[in-house]
This record gives structure tokens, sequence and C-alpha cells, in this order.
């Protein structure tokens, strides 16, 4: 469907998302409610679909309407800066980069990825938030954020339009406190049968494969904890209460963090990482620097 949208009338709609009523928006743009109201009635057979719904005396947006406020407040505030620079003004802040994480994702790792967006010649102001894939995937699907890091891709089976970007993979550690070490690096693997386990739940795409590789090794640990969050593991496994799995491309940094150390590294399961994007934002420069930096250095 082609939208040719007319921006006084998305302009009158913008005033009226953020006043929360025509009333508000009437005396703002001194234009009569009823002109207000005729514009935005244009605007919705346009867009094809209700960009609001009452809500008492005032006025709710709808799903639509929440997307269309995004891109009219990005649009509005290029025009202000255009108006800026124009006047011989610089143009000045930053401007904001959405990245969620899924929480199963290593908080080391997500930093690792993240931080080379800080450093591009444009200055960016980050907005870092997390949760369960299917929430930041649907985010992402009315585009509340710019990128998704997940260890899973983008399923077909989602109505999301967006790109799957992989980055790269890292073998599997396992880490123990320092008095357990000596006893499971002999004999590793075989000797993580019966020993204390705390694993992943089935929110890592990553728990498959490892309850794949213990079938085939014939190896069943005592599953002491399970958590959706790769923090929590860290955690409790300093705690000595067992042993626990990180990609090994954050050992380094899991001992020290958490005075542990490495029992043995698993060659036959991988974490995969990806970073999904908008359709529209595949050539934002941030994505770029995170993509780039993470298959050429940090899973090089």
């Amino acid at each position: 469907m082609n939208v040719n949208l007319n921006y006084k009338h998305l302009h009158y709609f913008w005033t009226v998302a953020h006043e929360g009523s025509i009333a508000k928006a009437s005396k703002i743009l001194h234009i009569t409610p009823q002109t207000i109201s005729g514009q935005l009635s244009v605007l919705e057979d346009r867009v094809g679909s209700a960009l609001f719904e009452k809500a008492g005396r005032g006025l709710n947006l709808t799903e639509t309407g929440r997307l269309v406020l995004r891109y009219a407040d990005e649009i509005f505030e290029l025009g202000r800066e255009l108006s800026d620079v124009l006047r011989g003004a610089p143009s000045i802040g930053a401007s904001e980069f959405i990245v969620s994480s899924a929480s199963a994702l290593p908080k080391t790792i997500v930093y690792k990825m993240i931080e080379p967006a800080l450093h591009l010649p444009h200055e960016i102001s980050l907005i870092s938030k997390e949760g369960p894939v299917e929430s930041i995937l649907a985010e992402l699907a009315i585009h509340k954020v710019d990128m998704v890091l997940s260890d899973t891709p983008l399923s077909g089976a989602l109505n999301i339009k967006a790109y799957n970007h992989y980055l790269g993979a890292s073998n599997l550690m396992v880490f123990a406190t320092p008095n357990r070490v000596r006893s499971y690096k002999k004999n590793f693997p075989h000797s993580l049968h019966n020993a204390p386990m705390l694993l992943p739940t089935s929110q890592y795409a990553v728990r498959a494969d490892l309850d794949n590789w213990f079938r085939e090794m014939d190896i069943f640990p005592v599953i002491r904890g399970q958590f959706d969050d790769s923090a929590l593991i860290k955690s409790f496994g300093q705690t000595g209460l067992g042993l626990f799995f990180m990609p090994s491309v954050i050992c380094d940094e899991v001992c020290k963090n958490f005075n542990v150390r490495p029992v043995g590294e698993i060659n036959d399961v991988s974490q995969k990482f990806y970073a999904i994007s908008a359709e529209r934002k595949v050539r934002h420069p941030a994505v770029a620097a995170i993509c780039d930096n993470a298959r050429t250095t940090l899973f090089d």
C-alpha cells in the first residue's frame, strides 16, 4: 500500500498525541477542535488504521498510533535540528541508540558487543534493556528498539521484518571453585558424571545442545539449579553450589570476577550470538560497529 502522508496532518497528530487531547492541541495550534478532528480522520484514512482510542475525556494511542508517533518524533526532531543548523547553530546532543539483549546472555559478552558503538564519530546516547527473547523481538517489531542481541536467530515463524546478523560463536568452558577444580580436571569431561551442576533454563538455545551432549557422553550430572539469568548462575557458582558453563571467550573475566577456575573446555558445544535489527536500521552505524567488532575481534 502506497501511503502519501501530509506532514501538516502528521503535525496535528503529533501535537494531539503529546498533549493527550484534541482540546489541548487546539489551544497550542490555534486551530478549532473540529478542524483538527477532521484532519486526523483524513490521516487515519490514509494510514488505514485508527491512531487513537477514547479513554474517558482523553485519548490513548493505538498500537499503530504508537508506531506513527515514534516516527513523527524523529521527523520533527530532525526538523528542529535542521532549523538550528540553517541558523548557524551547531548540531548538539547525542542520538539515541536503543539495544535490548536477551536476559539469557552473559552480561560481560553483552558489554563487549555493545562497547564499540560508543566510539563512533557521531556520539550516541545508549539505552540498554533486557528481557525474554519473545518480548524484546515484539518491541523490535514496533520500532521501540533499534537492535536485539540474542543467542537465537529470528525465526521465520514470527511475522517481523528484520535481519539476522550472525556475530560468531564460542565454545563452552566449565568452571568450579578453586578447591574443586583438581578433582574434576582429572578424567574430564567424564568427571562431570554425578557432579553438582548449575544449568541454564531452556530459554537458552544452548541448553538443548548441552542436554544432547550429556546423553551422547553418558554423563548425568546432579542438577542443583536452573537459571534464566546468566549472572545468577555465576553468583551461585562462586559459592560452590555446583559447576557451571560459560562461553570460553569470557573465561578470564569469569575467573577474575567470581573467583572460580576453569575445569575444562567443551569443543563439541558452542553458544551462538546474533544481532537482530529492523530492516530500516540495517545500515545504522552503531549496528555496523557492533557486528564488525564481534566478527573480527570478539569471536574471531
